[in-house]
C-alpha cells in the first residue's frame, strides 16, 4: 500500500533516474510522483552578478537535465504514461520547492541528503515551509556511500585522520551498503505533467539563455554529459583501472577515471561505482585498491564537512588561523601571476592554463599548485580555494576545501608544514619529457626537455634554439623557491609544536 497519493522527487546534485535512493523512495511510497529540478538563482545569481556566466559546470547540469528529462519520459512511456518528465524552475529553490509542492497538491518531498552547510541552511527553510504546510520532507543519503556519523573511532568520534578512517571503513563495508536502489520497475508512479505540452508544467529543459548563461567551450571537450556519458567514462576506466597506481600521477597520460564532475553532480552511482572498485579490491587488483582509497577521501571529506563545519570559514586545525599570510598590493600581483599561469615555474603555469581552457586540472597538479601558492608565494590557502571553486567544473565545497587544507598543512591527515613541494622537481618526476608542458604552454615547445622545467637555468644559447626570451616570451619566476621555503618556514613557526625540527 502507498503511503502516500503524491509526492514530489527533488532533484539536485543526483541527476540520474537509475540508482537513486531518493527517486526509489518516493515511487515506491507514492501513487504518483512528479520530478523537479531547481536552477536555484541564490547560487547562480552572484555569479552572473560577478560577470562569470560562461560556467562549464551549469552547461554541464543543464545538459544532463535534458537527458535526465528524456529518461524519465522513456521510463514512463514504457509503462503505459506518456507526458512524464522533468519539471525546470529557475528560482530560489527555499521558495519554489515549497511553493510547487502545494500546487501539486503534494503529502511528501523526497530529496537526497546534501551536507553543504549552505544547502543544509537551504533545507532546513524549506522543511520549516513544507510543515508549515502540512507535508512531509524525507531526506536519503545517496551522495556518499558512508556519510556522516556512520564511521567513528571506537569510542564514538568522529575520525579526523584519513588512515584510520580508511581502515574502519574497509572493515564496515558490506556488500548490501553498494546494493542500488532500483527505479525502473517502479516507474508507474510517475505522474503525467499537468497541462499541455509548451505550458507551464510541461515544457523543455532551459536553454542557457532563459538563465542568464551563456555555452562554454564544453561540447568542444571530450567530457560527455549526463549519465551515458559517465558510464561511457567508467567503462573506459575500468578497462585500465589495474594500471591507475601507475599513471594517475603523470598528467600527460591517460590515468585518472576523469569521473569527478559525473560524480560531483550525481550523473553517476557511487554504489556502482564503489561496488566495482571494491570486488576488484578483493582480488588484490593494486590499480583498483589505490582507485577504491581515492573513493574513500571522498567520503572522508564530506563526513568532516558534515561533522566540522568550521572548515568552510577556518582552518580544521584551529593553531594554523594564527599565521599571517602575505597580503597587499605586492601580494594581489603575485595572486594574479598565479591565477594567470605567468608564474614562470612551467608546471604551475601549464596547471593553471588547463584549469582557465578547460575547468579541469589534474589532481596531482592540484597538489603542485596549492602548494606553491601558500608555501612559495606565501597567500592564504583561501585565496586559491575560491579561484577553484569559480573555475572547477568538478568543484566540490568538501574535497576542494580539505585538498587546500591539507596543502597549507592545516586540515586533517595534513602535509606537514616543513614539507614543501618543490615545482621544478615535480615537473622532472611526473612531466619528464615536458609533454603536459608543451600542450599547455606552446612558447616553451622549442626547450629541450632538460631545460623546460626551469626555463631560467638554461644556457642562453639554449634559450635561443628554443624561441624563448626571458621576461617577454615567458616570465622570469616571481619567487625564488629556495628563498621562500625559507620564509614559510619561519612563517609556520607559530605552529610548531616545542621541540619539534623541520626536516
Amino acid at each position: 500500500m502507498n503511503t502516500y497519493d503524491r509526492g514530489l522527487m527533488w532533484f539536485r546534485r543526483d541527476l540520474r533516474a537509475e540508482d537513486n535512493a531518493a527517486l526509489h523512495h518516493a515511487l515506491k511510497s507514492c501513487r504518483q510522483v512528479w520530478c523537479v529540478f531547481v536552477f536555484d538563482t541564490e547560487i547562480l545569481d552572484p555569479l552572473v552578478e560577478r560577470g562569470l556566466t560562461a560556467d562549464r559546470r551549469v552547461e554541464f547540469i543543464r545538459e544532463s537535465l535534458v537527458e535526465l528529462d528524456q529518461r524519465l519520459r522513456a521510463i514512463g512511456q514504457a509503462h503505459g504514461h506518456p507526458d512524464t518528465g522533468l519539471i525546470v524552475r529557475h528560482a530560489r529553490a527555499r521558495d519554489e520547492i515549497p511553493a510547487v509542492a502545494a500546487r501539486l497538491g503534494v503529502q511528501a518531498v523526497f530529496a537526497n541528503h546534501d551536507d553543504d552547510p549552505a544547502a543544509k541552511h537551504r533545507d532546513a527553510h524549506v522543511l520549516g515551509a513544507l510543515a508549515h504546510a502540512g507535508i512531509m520532507f524525507h531526506g536519503h543519503k545517496d551522495h556518499v556511500v558512508f556519510e556522516r556519523r556512520e564511521v567513528l573511532t571506537q569510542a564514538g568520534g568522529v575520525f579526523g585522520v584519513f588512515t584510520p578512517y580508511k581502515n574502519a571503513w574497509l572493515k564496515q563495508i558490506r556488500e548490501e551498503h553498494l546494493k542500488p536502489w532500483p527505479v525502473e520497475a517502479l516507474g508507474a508512479a510517475l505522474a503525467p505533467l499537468p497541462g499541455p505540452p509548451g505550458g507551464e508544467w510541461n515544457h523543455p529543459v532551459p536553454r542557457l539563455s532563459d538563465i542568464d548563461f551563456e555555452p562554454t567551450n564544453l561540447s568542444a571537450m571530450a567530457l560527455p554529459t549526463g549519465a551515458s556519458g559517465a558510464h561511457r567514462l567508467f567503462e573506459s576506466f575500468v578497462e585500465r583501472i589495474d594500471r591507475y597506481h601507475e599513471a594517475r600521477d603523470f598528467p600527460a597520460i591517460k590515468g585518472p577515471s576523469y569521473l569527478s564532475v559525473h560524480l560531483r553532480f550525481g550523473t553517476i552511482s557511487i554504489r556502482q561505482v564503489a561496488a566495482v572498485a571494491w570486488q576488484m579490491h578483493l582480488q588484490g587488483i593494486q590499480g583498483a585498491s589505490v582507485w577504491l582509497s581515492e573513493l574513500i577521501w571522498r567520503d572522508f571529506y564530506h563526513q568532516i564537512l558534515a561533522n566540522h563545519p568550521h572548515v568552510v570559514e577556518r582552518a580544521f586545525k584551529p593553531e594554523y588561523d594564527r599565521i599571517r599570510f602575505e597580503h597587499g598590493k605586492h601580494a594581489k600581483e603575485l595572486f594574479a601571476a598565479w591565477c594567470e599561469g605567468r608564474t614562470g615555474y612551467p608546471i604551475v603555469d601549464a596547471a593553471m592554463a588547463q584549469i582557465n581552457q578547460t575547468g579541469y586540472m589534474h589532481n596531482r597538479l592540484r597538489m603542485v599548485v596549492a602548494s606553491f601558492l601558500v608555501k612559495d608565494l606565501g597567500l592564504h590557502w583561501h585565496w586559491g580555494e575560491q579561484y577553484f571553486a569559480d573555475h572547477l567544473i568538478d568543484y566540490d565545497l568538501a574535497a576542494n576545501n580539505g585538498g587546500w587544507q591539507w596543502a597549507s598543512s592545516s586540515g586533517c591527515d595534513a602535509q606537514p608544514y616543513f614539507r614543501i613541494f618543490n615545482p621544478v622537481s615535480q615537473s622532472e618526476k611526473f612531466d619528464p619529457q615536458g609533454r603536459f608542458i608543451r600542450r599547455y604552454l606552446p612558447q616553451l615547445a622549442g626547450l629541450p626537455d632538460n631545460c623546460i622545467h626551469a626555463p631560467w637555468q638554461a644556457r642562453e644559447l639554449e634559450l635561443l634554439a628554443g624561441g624563448v626570451t626571458l621576461g617577454s616570451t615567458y616570465p622570469r619566476p616571481v619567487v625564488d623557491h629556495a628563498e621562500a621555503r625559507e620564509r614559510t618556514l619561519q612563517r609556520y613557526a607559530v605552529v610548531k609544536k616545542p621541540g619539534a625540527l623541520p626536516g
